[in-house]
């Protein structure tokens, strides 16, 4: 798998949940756990676009394992 491989995947998947949670109905439950769905779906994107920046293989590593912790 490429890098683009996996960025375009990443996109597509917030893409797609996004796309997903246009199609529901539901009250002020729905909402929250949508917005944190978003929030979540979008993040792993940005976690990898950080973690391109490193500049050695532990680097990327800790980049990676920091993004997690934020959730």
């Amino acid at each position: 798998m490429s890098e683009k491989d996996l960025q375009d995947r990443l996109f597509r998947f917030a893409l797609d949940v996004i796309k997903m949670l246009r199609t529901l109905k539901g009250g002020a439950d729905l909402k929250v756990i949508s917005n944190q769905l978003i929030k979540s779906a979008t993040s792993s994107g940005a976690n990898y676009e950080e973690a391109q920046a490193a500049v050695s293989r532990t680097d990327f590593g800790y980049k990676i394992r920091e993004g997690e912790r934020k959730k």
